[in-house]
């Protein structure tokens, strides 16, 4: 499974509707390696790890019975802390809203879960979006995963 890090949107979707993989094998994966990695690079804020896997099984009872579970079936996404996600925690990287929880999701989120993407929890980023380095987050300073000492964007 390691070379499933370093493939295509597509390729993962192509995958998931074979069943060359399993979509809750591919969340499990994604989640396990996310949760590790964060220790260091801080790039959730949090996850969302009980309804990933919802969802994942959701696509794969879709695919059993031989439905269309969409153009990106299985394919995991971190969701900016920015854009609100019923029932999970969105703080927009603030102290202020800190334990917010909002009544509703934006309608990208919900656009891209309804066509089969899987939100594996919230990603860090600068207060309020008001920036481009990541460093200015409550939750801390957001490492690049492909040179630490570089901002992430």
């Amino acid at each position: 499974m390691e070379d499933i890090y370093f493939t295509t949107i597509t390729s993962l979707r192509d995958r998931v509707r074979r069943g060359e993989v399993k979509a809750r094998e591919l969340i499990e994966t994604y989640l396990g390696r996310a949760q590790k990695l964060n220790r260091r690079l801080n790039a959730f804020i949090s996850f969302n790890e009980e309804g990933a896997l919802a969802q994942a099984d959701k696509i794969d009872q879709m695919i059993a019975m031989g439905k269309d579970p969409g153009p990106l079936a299985g394919v995991p996404m971190a969701i900016k802390d920015m854009l609100c996600t019923r029932g999970l925690k969105t703080t927009a990287a603030s102290r202020i809203l800190y334990n917010y929880i909002p009544p509703y999701t934006a309608t990208v989120v919900e656009r891209l879960e309804a066509a089969g993407a899987i939100t594996l929890g919230k990603a860090n980023q600068d207060e309020f979006a008001m920036g481009s380095s990541s460093e200015n987050s409550f939750f801390g300073v957001v490492r690049n995963p492909w040179d630490e000492d570089c901002v992430p964007g």
